[in-house]
């Protein structure tokens, strides 16, 4: 193997190991515990993710890029606003009964649990998740609404309401918390969301 090759499987190994360490021991998760399931050193932690932290926000980045990926594939670049956020419903609420659909809300769970735990891990974290969800943003800003295009700071206050329902929407669909919350209901609650109420202009915001 070449050095590149030896890097990138080390780390791979390590961000494997990661997700199960952290799945089970949360904040507790040693690196120790984490080089050893990897069969590596803490070391090659250090001069992989420079840090703890830095591993667990590569570990997060690792876990949502797939779902950024599929779902802009969901969205083709000629819908509506409308159109999209109602593809993206119905990708999200499908997700939900995914076969890996326990052990993601696990993990999500627990990388909570361990940001309440060490501040400076959380704003790790946060700055991980925003920079995949700012690929969501891009791939809703400019769509058509209402005859005219939607704007990227629009489009960030879309996302942000639609995560912070479909976050809550799925937790209680897994748990069995949420057994009316079929396809059409994430639906129906996304496309209220995108309306002109969510869709407030910036200097609108401004004169608030």
């Amino acid at each position: 193997m070449t050095r590149a090759e030896t890097k990138e499987r080390n780390r791979r190994s390590l961000l494997d190991a990661a997700f199960q360490v952290v799945s089970r021991d949360g904040y507790r998760a040693t690196l120790d515990e984490i080089a050893d399931q990897a069969g590596l050193t803490t070391g090659a932690i250090y001069s992989l993710f420079g840090s703890k932290g830095g591993l667990i926000a590569a570990l997060v980045t690792d876990h949502l890029r797939p779902h950024y990926e599929e779902i802009e594939q969901a969205i083709p670049a000629e819908m509506g606003l409308l159109e999209a956020v109602e593809a993206f419903a119905r990708y999200y609420r499908r997700s939900c009964d995914a076969p890996a659909a326990t052990s993601a809300l696990s993990l999500q769970i627990t990388l909570l649990d361990m940001a309440l735990h060490d501040p400076e891990l959380g704003a790790q974290l946060a700055a991980s998740v925003r920079t995949q969800e700012s690929h969501l943003i891009a791939l809703f800003t400019g769509r058509s609404h209402n005859g005219k295009a939607v704007t990227s700071h629009q489009a960030q206050r879309l996302v942000t309401a639609l995560r912070a329902v479909f976050v809550g929407l799925t937790q209680g669909v897994v748990l069995g918390l949420a057994p009316g919350a079929d396809e059409q209901y994430f639906v129906d609650t996304a496309c209220a969301l995108a309306s002109n109420a969510a869709l407030v202009d910036q200097d609108a915001d401004a004169a608030v």
